[in-house]
This record gives C-alpha cells, structure tokens and sequence, in this order.
C-alpha cells in the first residue's frame, strides 16, 4: 500500500489546521485506506483494532461534511460504552478545534439525563451515544435524526455481544433518509455480515492485519508513569542500565522537540529526528547516532522508518505507540543480529487500554515492572563497580597499586578495610549528595547523575534544591 501524507486525502484546512496542532506526521494505515473512501460517500465496513486510529478514519470525514451554519444533528456514532464514546467525543473535539460553531456531545447512561435535555435543545450537529441512551431519547423525542447523512457502528461486534443489536436496528431504523454508513469491527462475524446487509448500501470492505512479532530476545516491560514524571523515569532508567545508544519514541514532531530538550538540560546526548527535518540534517544526527557520539535518539515512527544501527541496546516508548503495528516496528530496532534487547513502554491512564490491544494482537506479554528507587539505582552501581574490579584484578598487573595500598594500610587498618574505603570513594563520585529538605521526606524530582560514560555531556548542570 503507498504510504499517503494528510496531504494526500483533501482534507479541509482547518481540520488539516488541527492535525498540524496535535502533531501527526501522516495517516496511520487504517485511516489511509478509508478516509477517501468515507469522503467519497462510500460505505465501508473496516476491520480494525482499538488503539489503530480509527476515530480519526471516520472522524476526518465526517466532520469534513458537516454544515456548521445548520443545528441539526447531522452525524451520530454509536458505541459499545460510555468509556469509547467520551474517548471519541475527545478526538472529534480536538480534530475540529479549528471548526467554528461546531457542537459535538456524547450522550450515555449513568449521565443525568436533564444535562443531556439542556445540551440537545441548543442544537447539536454531532452525538457520540451508547445505543440505550440514544433509544431512550428517540423514544422521549429529544433527538431527531431526520437529517443525519452519516451513521457510524464503532465496535460493532462489541456491541452484538453485548446484546444490542435490537437497538442498533431500532436507532438506524429511525433515520428518515437513508444515510451514509460506516461500520468498523474487530471482527467479521456472521452477525456482522447480517447487520451490514441489511443496513449498508454496496459497502467497501477494508481490512488492516498487523505484522507478527519475531523478536523473541527483547526483554519488554512497561512502566505505571504519570505523564508529568515520564522524564524523570527514563533518565533513571538510562542511568540505571546505562545502553550504549538508546532509541525512544514519541507520537508527534512536538514531543520529540520538548523531550529532546529536557534531555540535554539534565546532560544527556540526546537529539531528535522528525519529519519537519530535511534530509541533510536527518542524516548528520543518524551519523552521530550510528557512531556513538549521540547516545540517546528521540524520534517519531514516521522518521524512524529505515534506522538499521545494530548496537541500540534499549527502546524506550515514551508514548504507547497509535497502532499495534508501530509497537512491533519500534522494539524490532533492538535485539538485532542475535543480541539481547530491552523495551521499556510507559503506560498512564487510558493508554492501558492501548498497551492490552498490542499484547493480544502481537499474541505476546509485557511484563510490568515497578520504577526503579534511589536505592535501586545506588544497588546497580555497585553492582557494575565491583564487576568492573574483578576485571581489573583478574587481568592486569597491579605490583604498583599494591605497594600502595600497604602503605596506606599502616598499622591502623586492614586490607579490607582500605579496599572498602576506595570503593565508597569511587561509588560518591556518581552520586549528588542530598539536600536537607529532600531527607525531610518531600516529594522530589529526580535529576540524573553524570556516571562517567564518555558519550555524557560533562557540563551537566541539575536543578538547583530548594
């Protein structure tokens, strides 16, 4: 399939407008094959996983065709849950934040229905409702649905398992005019094919299959992380496993800028490719990537396409990534050439439901593993000096070094003791002491430490304790 740009699909300006604001370099596959198709006026039956963007395969068009001058509702969504349907009323939201006199509301039980009356008395053009609450407001008549020109199934088959389907039937039923409609389900089930033929007229089949996972070195786990504290987390775990290169991953261009800069405030090596480079300046910051005189690369799946570095020893998603087949791609970048690898995905809030779609359709298991503490990271440095001083005293000659330690020895202290001393010296100097406040107890902000790696920036400068 060629791979389009959103400049591709005809998109109006000021939803072209939003796109450009959340950052998306192009269309995910799912959105790519429907989206001129649903424009076209065509109906589709998609079959597509949660987490593939297919919010904004129906949602592009059909806010493209809406009237805003008219109240009307002219579009409904029905879903499965309250859950989906307050995530797709969110996405439509933000896609039209440029659409002047747009109303969009999502209407669902468990909701005080005299909030819902006040609302759909205004005028609303566009309703995201579960199929029960969409019936009980047809039934009370506070929704007219003659002049809806696109209805869109969203988990269809999530919605005939869970017993809707007389309800589906009853709401579409009562659209007066045949309208547009578009189908998307996990699925392909009979019960599907009934629905569809009942109620779409020629509709396009479009399906999207997602790569299988053959990476079976790469040890992959996921963190519980607040999205205010992800910086912290990946600089404690850059510190803690200390990869030759690093390759971390965010969604959008603007991310990629914001890491890229915090990074290099804390001292790391760190820079960002993204679409809006040129390829001049893509191919001198994979030049340092591939050469080890940058350690931590930060990039978007768009402009990640094609880095073939051997040595990444660890990828990190920063964000979970927009569809299954972007997870495969993205840790697929380690454990090549036979070599173990490390993934390492933070997950917070509703991305949990996106991180449970990649284990079930990539068929494999994240493990989740807890942030690692101070004293973790303390541990973990010991652990590397006291291998590193094996490695020296099996290997090398020491004739000199030992004339020293006796006479450091004395009479006072043991060899024991000498060699327990030097080793606390060298673990210090990796260590920034803590200030007063923070032995306190506050909540703290944590700061790498400068480890000595040669690729670190050595004017590394942390945030001053308050």
């Amino acid at each position: 399939m060629k791979t389009l740009s959103f400049e591709d699909l005809a998109i109006p300006e000021d939803i072209h407008q939003a796109i450009r604001d959340l950052g998306f370099e192009e269309p995910t596959p799912i959105q790519s094959l429907s989206i001129p198709v649903i424009m076209d006026g065509k109906d589709i039956i998609g079959q597509a996983h949660t987490g593939t963007g297919k919010t904004a395969a129906f949602g592009i068009p059909l806010l493209s065709g809406i009237d805003t001058k008219s109240r009307e509702t002219q579009a409904v969504v029905i879903c499965p849950t309250r859950e989906l349907a307050i995530q797709v009323s969110e996405e439509l939201s933000r896609l039209s934040s440029h659409m002047k006199g747009l109303s969009v509301i999502p209407v669902y039980g468990g909701q005080p229905i005299e909030r819902q009356f006040q609302a759909l008395r205004k005028g609303v053009q566009v309703i995201i409702a579960t199929p029960g609450r969409m019936l009980d407001h047809l039934n009370r008549g506070t929704v007219s649905l003659s002049s809806v020109r696109l209805a869109v199934l969203d988990e269809a088959d999530e919605m005939l398992d869970m017993g809707f389907r007389d309800d589906i039937e009853a709401i579409l039923s009562r659209i007066s005019k045949k309208p547009q409609t578009v189908l998307f389900s996990a699925t392909m089930s009979r019960e599907i094919m009934d629905l569809a033929r009942r109620f779409l007229s020629e509709p396009r089949v479009i399906k999207v299959m997602h790569d299988e996972l053959t990476v079976p070195k790469i040890e992959q786990y996921y963190y519980e992380v607040k999205e205010s504290a992800k910086v912290d987390v990946l600089s404690r775990l850059i510190d803690m496993y200390d990869p030759r290169l690093t390759l971390v991953f965010c969604n959008t261009k603007r991310r990629v800028d914001e890491l890229t800069g915090l990074l290099h405030a804390r001292g790391y090596m760190a820079e960002g490719l993204h679409g809006d480079m040129n390829q001049a300046q893509r191919e001198r910051v994979m030049s340092r990537f591939r050469t080890g005189n940058t350690d931590i690369l930060v990039a978007t799946d768009v402009a990640a396409r094609g880095i073939d570095v051997e040595n990444v020893d660890a990828v990190v998603n920063y964000d979970v990534p927009q569809d299954p087949e972007y997870y495969i791609h993205r840790i697929g970048r380690t454990g090549r050439a036979g070599r173990e690898g490390r993934s390492f995905t933070f997950v917070s809030g509703k991305e949990f439901w996106k991180l449970k779609d990649i284990q079930k359709y990539a068929r494999i298991k994240i493990g989740k593993q807890p942030v690692p503490t101070e004293s973790d990271l303390r541990e973990r440095r010991a652990e590397q000096l006291a291998m590193k001083v094996r490695e020296i005293a099996g290997g090398e000659d020491l004739e000199s070094y030992g004339a020293r330690i006796q006479q450091m020895m004395g009479e006072e202290f043991t060899s024991l003791e000498v060699a327990a001393a030097l080793l606390k010296l060298l673990s210090s100097k990796s260590e920034r002491a803590e200030s007063p406040k923070e032995e306190q107890g506050r909540q703290k902000t944590y700061q790498p430490r400068p480890s000595g790696r040669r690729k670190r920036d050595t004017t590394y400068r942390g945030k001053r304790d308050r």
